[in-house]
């Protein structure tokens, strides 16, 4: 199986960051992985370390494989503007991104298993791609027969809003507004050394 299905702790603590959300787990823990923690002796990470680190950052963030991530960063380098910035952009107009910033679902993982599943429309039509770019304009709703999950309703009461999004709470449906600017990504990406790994 290619996609990561481990413990998420374990890698929010190796990038020293809880990527995935709030995790009461990487709280408690937020030193490295391993046996030594803390105590082992890390040599300085140079350039290259800390581009390749910082892109399998945002891969594990995104829940993005190597070749689809590849495709968004030469999508991105062929758009108008800056290429880091359209990246993000990119990642942040996924399907299964825009479920989860809605607040439909808790994480980006159940949010892509929404989706997987048949629970999302977009634009009235059942959508079962996790990585359909949404586009401003475009409709996101939960289905009628499953707006009674437990996962949806619990996520749904703890809602954070943003502003290229619209969310109807009642209905469980939700619209695009526009593509955010990138300071209004919440996420602590570098991007640039993204870019700059791409660029060699």
């Amino acid at each position: 199986m290619a996609r990561y299905t481990g413990p998420s702790t374990k890698i929010a603590r190796k990038f020293g960051e809880p990527i995935f959300g709030g995790d009461k787990y990487y709280e408690k823990r937020n030193f490295p992985p391993g046996q030594h923690g803390l105590a082992a002796k890390r040599k300085k990470a140079k350039d290259y370390g800390n581009q390749l680190k910082e892109k399998q950052k945002v891969k594990y963030m995104y829940g993005v494989l190597e070749r689809q991530f590849r495709n968004t960063y030469n999508k991105a380098a062929r758009m108008a503007g800056q290429k880091g910035e359209n990246l993000v952009l990119l990642l942040e107009s996924r399907l299964d991104n825009v479920v989860y910033r809605l607040g439909i679902a808790p994480t980006r993982a159940a949010a892509r298993q929404l989706v997987n599943h048949h629970h999302i429309t977009l634009n009235g039509n059942v959508a079962s791609i996790a990585s359909t770019q949404v586009k401003p304009g475009d409709v996101i709703a939960v289905r009628e027969r499953s707006k009674s999950l437990e996962v949806i309703q619990a996520s749904v009461a703890s809602t954070t809003k943003y502003s290229w999004l619209d969310f109807d709470a009642k209905a469980l449906s939700g619209k695009f507004l526009n593509l955010p600017v990138r300071a209004e990504v919440p996420e602590t990406i570098n991007e640039q050394l993204i870019v700059d790994l791409y660029s060699k």
